[in-house]
């Protein structure tokens, strides 16, 4: 057998690995900083918890770690090989410098420096155990004598950084550092007791990696993107799928999968990437973030941590249930009942931004839970929240998942939650009277009553006609006397204003659209009256066309608009694009120290001036602490943190009271996550709303 001289590659166990008292990791400078968030390190402690808790046979597997030896010249170009590594001094001279894996060692050591500092006065035998993977003696240049350095050499930029951390020697006046190094480490501090630390290592002894080390003559860089780069990554519901099947037997896998599986990808079709994140909004009211993320696999995950066979097949009968109502909502012509099919159809004008809400309400319909006429009248509520938000400029997103917490509390809060994000009657009638009508065809056909065909396409055969042209030329004449030409330019101007709005549109059978293209209003007059659609054949009686007749015309069909798509309820609040607490997100490169991320917060009927999630964070705590501390402390409790009954570790806190304190280290996203999830457990979520300033809205 011919073997690879460049490239040597060994199973290791990870802790046994870093244990080594020879071992030295020094991070390159072309390397990218530290970037897991809280998110990622609480699925890595989830993990260890897990295969903790297994048979002692099982281990868990973190992938593979790139290193090459500090021969930095040969991979770099470098004459000097210590000047690709920072920090490095005559000692590192046989270490590994890290190409791939700095993300998961650097976590994995912060993790295990957590547990250390937690237990180094009581447990000192297992402490030991601990620092020996942290820590290793290194001779100091300057003095010549031993000092203890971390085993992991982040590059210049962060080393000092990391050390502090690790070696829990923070100078004075740093309890204020921002650093992705010291809120996971908070994290880890925060979430395992000293109680819990021994079975945490073991989980950790568990883990196992494929070590990869290159020879002065391999291409790191070849090597780094052909483990990084080649294949296509696994979608979202291939993640699912594995997830489902792992660990079963091949009987049991092979059941699952023509009972379950299968129906649903048959029903679902190439739209089962959407049918998954849209069934984890539903039953989770929660919205799932899928740009640059793993987003739905995560939730599904979340939502089911635990699948043993019996429990497994009770929740596929209920997502095969449901993929068979989504396959409804992709095609209504399966519907056999005529007016939900058209309801159905309708809705589909707007996109699959409310199936999350119509995919259970229709479910509930076919099991006798929700009678046809109930139905109905969601889905035209549905129909005209987003049409009357679309015509007064407010985005649809990020509004199914309020709605689908509103309907799981019962009694009239979805209709409360409708009233209050559906634009009022004033709002729309300024919006049809002055900007382009969205959806034409399907609010003309509406208001003409054109009716759906037992089978085939709705408005078939129709045409949206402009009556005042888009680009009128200059013989165009809306009166038979006087010409485009001869229009002054305000005239010109406000007729092209309002071409494109409710008063000037409508819809005309494709033979008669083909002869009134571009015609003046006297010869279009013959066509219109040949029409079968009232609002257009209507047009018929009148003599000439301008912008009084667009703004008369407008005014009638405004009222028939707002008969047809109501605004439910009685209204609350005209809303203004507030978002609930639950929906908020943190913005992605929100310029830190220059704009306001938010306008204010609404905390149940009081107006907050809180203009970022830190200092909601704080006012949020404070303020239930005082009016609801039985619910703060369960949370805290549960989620080990943020409040907690001592100073515990150096870092930046606040006091809540002379025995307990508020952390106040942590990132952003863990921040926005804590403050819903204490509002959830107050009871008072539903509440809380926020209105992101400009720039919040648009990063």
């Amino acid at each position: 057998m011919v073997t690879a001289t460049n490239v040597d590659a060994t199973a290791v166990n990870t802790i046994a690995w870093l244990s080594d008292p020879g071992t030295t990791i020094v991070v390159p400078v072309y390397q990218r900083q530290y970037r897991w968030d809280i998110g990622g390190c609480e699925q890595l402690l989830g993990d260890i918890r897990s295969v903790a808790r297994s048979d002692d046979g099982q281990t868990h597997f973190i992938g593979s770690i790139l290193s090459t030896a500090n021969t930095a010249a040969a991979s770099t170009g470098d004459s000097n090989g210590a000047s690709a590594i920072d920090g490095s001094s005559s000692s590192d001279d046989a270490a590994l410098v890290l190409i791939d894996g700095q993300q998961r060692i650097t976590t994995l050591m912060l993790l295990i420096a957590a547990l250390h500092h937690t237990v180094r006065d009581e447990q000192p035998g297992l402490a030991a155990e601990l620092e020996r993977v942290l820590v290793r003696e290194t001779a100091d240049r300057a003095s010549g004598t031993l000092r203890p350095r971390t085993k992991l050499r982040p590059h210049r930029a962060w080393a000092e950084v990391f050390e502090s951390v690790v070696l829990d020697r923070r100078e004075p006046g740093e309890e204020l550092r921002e650093s992705r190094f010291d809120d996971n480490y908070a994290f880890f501090r925060s979430q395992v007791r000293a109680e819990e630390v021994p079975a945490i290592w073991r989980g950790l002894q568990k883990l196992e990696h494929v070590a990869i080390t290159l020879g002065a003559e391999a291409n790191a860089q070849q090597i780094f993107e052909s483990l990084n780069s080649t294949g296509e990554p696994l979608r979202d519901h291939e993640l699912i799928h594995n997830y489902v099947l792992m660990g079963l037997s091949h009987a049991e896998q092979s059941e699952i999968e023509d009972e379950y599986w299968l129906p649903i990808e048959q029903n679902t079709g190439e739209s089962i990437a959407s049918f998954w994140r849209h069934y984890l909004v539903m039953t989770t009211g929660r919205e799932v973030v899928v740009a640059g993320e793993r987003g739905v696999y995560d939730a599904f995950r979340q939502e089911f941590p635990r699948l043993d066979l019996a429990t497994l097949r009770r929740h596929a009968a209920e997502w095969r249930e449901f993929s068979a109502a989504y396959r409804v909502l992709l095609d209504p012509a399966l519907e056999p009942e005529p007016a939900v099919a058209q309801q159905l159809g309708w809705l589909n004008t707007f996109g699959r931004g409310m199936y999350p809400l119509i995919m259970r309400a229709y479910r509930d319909r076919a099991q006798g839970l929700l009678d046809t006429s109930s139905f109905v009248a969601l889905a035209e509520a549905l129909q005209s929240l987003q049409l009357r938000r679309t015509i007064v400029g407010l985005t649809n997103d990020r509004l199914v998942a309020r709605l689908c917490r509103a309907r799981a509390e019962g009694g009239d809060g979805l209709e409360r939650a409708l009233s209050r994000i559906t634009p009022s009657d004033e709002r729309v009638k300024v919006g049809l009277k002055y900007t382009e009508l969205p959806h034409a065809a399907y609010v003309l056909g509406r208001l003409a009553g054109v009716p759906a065909p037992a089978g085939g396409t709705w408005l078939a055969g129709l045409e949206i006609e402009h009556v005042v042209p888009l680009a009128p030329g200059d013989s165009w004449s809306g009166d038979g006397v006087r010409e485009w030409a001869d229009y002054s330019d305000d005239e010109q101007n406000s007729h092209r204003a309002l071409a494109e709005t409710l008063g000037n549109l409508a819809l005309l059978e494709h033979p008669l659209a083909e002869r009134a293209f571009d015609q003046s209003f006297p010869a279009k007059l013959g066509l219109y009256a040949a029409s079968e659609v009232p609002l257009t054949s209507e047009l018929a009686s009148l003599e000439s066309w301008g912008t009084a007749a667009i703004a008369a015309r407008t005014v009638e069909l405004t009222r028939a608009f707002l008969a047809v798509w109501k605004r439910p309820g009685t209204a609350l609040i005209d809303d203004d694009n507030l978002t609930p607490i639950l929906d908020a997100v943190r913005r992605r490169g929100w310029p830190r120290g220059w704009e306001r991320e938010f306008e204010y917060v609404e905390y149940r009927g009081e107006h907050w001036e809180v203009y970022d999630v830190k200092y909601l964070f704080n006012r949020v705590f404070k303020r239930l602490w005082a009016d609801a501390r039985p619910a703060v402390v369960a949370f805290s409790e549960r989620r080990g943190g943020p409040i907690y009954d001592a100073r515990a570790w150096t870092g930046h806190w606040d006091e809540l009271d002379e025995t307990h304190f508020l952390y106040m280290g942590w990132d952003s996203k863990y921040m926005l996550t804590a403050v819903q999830g204490v509002l959830e457990e107050a009871g008072i979520a539903s509440e809380v709303f926020v209105k992101y300033s400009y720039f919040g809205a648009v990063m």
